[in-house]
């Protein structure tokens, strides 16, 4: 297990951590079969702490993205390589 390794799991669970935190945005399906939820258009901003845990959590999966990206070419380059002085090995 490399240290991007651990970076992308420790980030991964601050994203599920994050999502566990945010509040629901609508009533969903219960509230459609008890007839809740009329106020479907009105305008509601988040403010605070929602606010603050939907920022973070964009910016973690940002980060997320960009470590997956980052593993995924250095992986690439590092099984390449393994590839190669194998093949080289066996001539």
């Amino acid at each position: 297990m490399q240290w991007y390794d651990v970076i992308f799991f420790i980030v991964s669970l601050i994203i599920i951590i994050l999502s566990l935190l945010q509040g629901g945005k609508s009533e969903g399906a219960s509230g459609a079969i008890t007839g809740g939820g009329l106020n479907v258009f009105a305008k509601t901003k988040e403010r605070g702490s929602e606010k603050v845990v939907t920022w973070l959590t964009f910016g973690f999966a940002v980060v997320f993205l960009f470590l997956a990206l980052v593993i995924s070419v250095v992986s690439g380059n590092a099984s390449s390589g393994e590839a190669s002085s194998s093949v080289a090995a066996l001539m």
